[in-house]
C-alpha cells in the first residue's frame, strides 16, 4: 500500500467519525429552527419545513387550522397571529383553502422565544461572572503551584505532586456531601462564594504548568540568577511570557468546566437570582418540556459561546500539548 492510498483511507475514516460526532449539533439546530408541529409530524429530520392550510378570503391570506371537507365547503379553525384558535369549526368554500408547504422554513423566532420564557440573561450574567472569577483564581494558583513543583526544591515535593494528580481520580459525587457541610459550616451556602472559591484551583491545570515549567532551559534562569532577578521575577518575567499557549489551554479548559458546571451549583445554591446556565436550562427543560424546539433553541444559544471560544483558541491547545505534552 502505498503512502497516498494509506493517508486517504486515515483522512477518511476520520472524516467519517467527525460527521458522526457533529450530526447532533445539526439536529439540535434544525430542530431549533422548526415549528414544534412540524417536529411533531417527524417528517424531516435535518432540514426545517412548514406545511399548513391557508384561507384566501379575497382581501388577505389567514393561516388556518384544517379540519374537515363537506361538500362544497371547508370546515376550518380561524387562528390568531400567535397560532391560537378564534373561531372554530367555520365553514368557507372549498376552492378558497390551500395546503402551503415550504422547504427550509427557518425560525429564528424560537430563540427570542427561548431566551424570554426565563431570565437566561441573568443566567448568562451569573455564569460568565463565576466563569472569569474562577479563571483568574486557577491561573495565579496553578501558575504558582506549578513554579513550585517545577523549580523550587524542598521537601516531600514529588510526593505532594502525585498525592494532587491522584486527586484528579475522585468524582465529584463522592466529595460533593462532604463540600455542603463544609461550606454550611463557614455560611457560604447560597452564595457566589460557593460557586467561585472551590474552583479557583484546578489540579489539571497546575499539571499543565508545572509540564511545561520543566521544560524551559535552565540556562535562562540561570542568566536571570546572574542578573539578580529574584524567584517571583524569574515567574513573571520568564516563565509567563514563555507559558501564552499553556495559559490560552488553562483558559479554555477552565472556561468550558464552568460554563457547563451542572452538580456542584445545583446541590450548593437555591435562589433564581444565583442560577448558571446549565441550571437555569435544566429548569426550563421542566418548565418547557413539551416544547422541544424552544428547548433546542436554548441548548443552542448555551453552546454556542463556548463553542466559538474554542475556535478562536485551538491554535494555542494544539500548541500546547506539542510543548507541554505529558512528558516528564
Amino acid at each position: 500500500m502505498n503512502e497516498q492510498l494509506r493517508m486517504t483511507i486515515i483522512y477518511g475514516v476520520l472524516t467519517i467519525f467527525g460527521l458522526t460526532m457533529i450530526v447532533p449539533f445539526i439536529w439540535m439546530i434544525s430542530t431549533a429552527l422548526m415549528t414544534q408541529a412540524e417536529f411533531n409530524k417527524h417528517e424531516s429530520t435535518f432540514i426545517p419545513k412548514e406545511s399548513y392550510h391557508e384561507w384566501n378570503n379575497g382581501q388577505e391570506k389567514q393561516k388556518v387550522l384544517f379540519v374537515t371537507d363537506k361538500g362544497d365547503s371547508s370546515i376550518i379553525h380561524l387562528l390568531d397571529k400567535e397560532g391560537k384558535i378564534i373561531t372554530e369549526y367555520y365553514p368557507v368554500p372549498k376552492n378558497e383553502v390551500k395546503l402551503v408547504k415550504k422547504t427550509f422554513s427557518l425560525h429564528w423566532d424560537n430563540f427570542v422565544k427561548a431566551f424570554n420564557k426565563v431570565p437566561f440573561a441573568l443566567y448568562f450574567y451569573n455564569t460568565l461572572y463565576v466563569s472569569f472569577l474562577s479563571l483568574i483564581g486557577v491561573l495565579i494558583t496553578s501558575m504558582l503551584a506549578a513554579y513550585a513543583f517545577a523549580r523550587m526544591e524542598f521537601v516531600g515535593r514529588d510526593f505532594f505532586f502525585y498525592l494532587f494528580l491522584s486527586m484528579m481520580m475522585v468524582p465529584e459525587p463522592i466529595y460533593l456531601i462532604s463540600s455542603y457541610v463544609l461550606l454550611d459550616k463557614i455560611h457560604w451556602l447560597d452564595t457566589y462564594q460557593a460557586l467561585i472559591v472551590p474552583w479557583c484551583v484546578n489540579i489539571f491545570t497546575i499539571f499543565l504548568f508545572r509540564q511545561h515549567f520543566k521544560s524551559l532551559p535552565q540556562e535562562l534562569f540561570d542568566a536571570a540568577a546572574i542578573d539578580g532577578c529574584s524567584t517571583f521575577g524569574m515567574l513573571w518575567r520568564i516563565m509567563i511570557p514563555l507559558s501564552k499557549p499553556i495559559i490560552a489551554t488553562a483558559s479554555i479548559f477552565s472556561l468550558i468546566g464552568s460554563w457547563n458546571s451542572f452538580m456542584w451549583p445545583l446541590v450548593m445554591t437555591n435562589r433564581p437570582e444565583l442560577r448558571v446556565l446549565q441550571v437555569g436550562l435544566s429548569y426550563f427543560n421542566q418548565e418547557a418540556s413539551t416544547q422541544t424546539t424552544l428547548l433546542m433553541a436554548a441548548s443552542t444559544f448555551s453552546i454556542v459561546p463556548i463553542l466559538i471560544l474554542f475556535f478562536f483558541a485551538q491554535k494555542q491547545i494544539i500548541a500546547s500539548y506539542a510543548k507541554a505534552g505529558l512528558k516528564d
